[in-house]
């Protein structure tokens, strides 16, 4: 008896070996199934299984969504650290804070009025420059881009005012057949 269950099994693994090497098995046999028979046409869980592997990833995408995995829940923990660790500096300095207010807000304003005044005289000399470069012909950073623009807007009023003087009078002429008495 034993030795005809193990020939038996001798048997059906040698032929899913010679089904494998000949590359006509493309996925390996179904728990139950006999290793003999075609998978393809167990049923519908046949059916549904050869779908699930042929749409599963591949090792390098599974080895790509265990480190984004990884990486992404690293992320979470260092986040949840520094919040932690803000929101507790916060509660322990808010009475230094509070104590100290009175010179901290005029610093802030004073500091932040400093900082708006001197960012808007920066861009106002910048702009100024630029402007002077440009129209003394020195031909600044993003000349060229502004002559593409100044010639675009210049064809665009053209074509309109063409578009106007041929569609113009047509439209004159149907406002006075309408209303011959104006």
């Amino acid at each position: 008896m034993f030795s005809v269950t193990h020939t038996k099994k001798q048997q059906s693994l040698s032929t899913m070996a010679e089904r494998f090497s000949s590359g006509e098995a493309q996925y390996w046999p179904m728990y139950g199934s006999s290793p003999t028979s075609t998978n393809v046409s167990n049923g519908p869980i046949a059916s549904f299984v050869h779908q699930l592997r042929s749409h599963s990833p591949t090792s390098s995408q599974l080895f790509g969504y265990l480190a984004l995995l990884i990486s992404s829940g690293i992320l979470l923990f260092l986040l949840g650290v520094s919040v932690t660790a803000a929101v507790l500096g916060f509660i322990v300095f808010l009475p230094l804070i509070v104590i100290s207010s009175p010179i901290w807000i005029p610093i802030f304003v004073l500091v932040g009025g400093f900082l708006t005044v001197s960012g808007f005289l920066v861009g106002t000399v910048a702009v100024v420059s630029w402007t002077y470069r440009y129209f003394r012909g020195m031909h600044p950073v993003g000349s060229n881009q502004m002559d593409y623009a100044r010639s675009r807007i210049y064809d665009t009023a053209s074509h309109v005012k063409d578009y106007a003087r041929e569609y113009g009078g047509y439209f004159h002429g149907r406002a006075k057949d309408a209303a011959p008495g104006a």
